[in-house]
C-alpha cells in the first residue's frame, strides 16, 4: 500500500505528526511519502492508494494555503482520503475556568468539516479523520500525541 501525506505545517507541529504517522505505518509495511504543500502540485499528486491531508487550524478554519490546495486537487472520483489536523487545544474560560464541551467547540472549530466538504464535493471518499491538539500558538503538541497518531494509524485500512 502507498500513502501520499500532504501537510501545511507552519510551525512544525504538523510535520512532527507526519513523521510519527510515517513511522507508525512503516512498522506495518506501508509506504508513506510526506510532502509539504509548497513542494507538490495539487494537480499532479503522485498515484497512491490513499491520500492523507493535514492542516493547522487558524481561527477555526484550515489555513488559506491548504484550502486553495484542496480546491485544486485533481483526483478521480471515488479516491480515498483521510484527514489528520493540528488544532488549538480548548482553553478554559478566563472568568469561570470552565473548559468548553465538544459541542461548543464544534460551533467554531471547523477545520475538518471544511476540508471534508471541499474533498467530498470532488467525489473523494473519506476513510478516517482525527485531530492532534496544539497547546500554544506555536506548540507544543498535547501530551500523548504520539499515542493519538498511533490510534489514527490503526484506523487506516491497510
Amino acid at each position: 500500500m502507498k500513502i501520499e501525506y500532504v501537510h501545511a505545517s507552519k510551525y512544525g507541529n504538523g510535520a512532527q505528526v507526519a513523521v510519527e504517522f510515517e513511522k507508525q505505518m512503516a512498522a506495518k509495511g506501508v509506504e508513506v511519502h510526506v510532502h509539504h504543500i509548497r513542494d507538490v502540485r495539487a494537480q499532479d499528486l503522485p498515484t497512491a492508494d490513499l491520500y492523507l491531508f493535514s492542516s493547522p487550524g487558524r481561527m477555526g478554519r484550515p489555513i488559506g494555503s491548504m484550502r486553495r490546495f484542496l480546491r485544486k486537487v485533481a483526483l478521480p472520483r471515488g479516491t480515498t482520503y483521510a484527514i489528520l489536523t493540528t488544532e488549538a487545544a480548548p482553553q478554559p474560560d478566563k472568568k469561570t475556568g470552565r473548559v468548553p464541551t465538544e459541542e461548543e467547540i464544534a460551533k467554531w472549530q471547523k477545520v475538518r468539516p471544511i476540508m471534508n466538504q471541499i474533498l467530498q464535493d470532488k467525489g473523494l471518499v473519506e476513510v478516517a479523520e482525527d485531530k492532534v491538539l496544539v497547546t500554544g500558538l506555536k506548540g507544543p503538541l498535547e501530551d500523548g500525541w504520539q499515542d493519538k497518531v498511533a490510534a489514527f494509524a490503526e484506523r487506516i485500512p491497510v
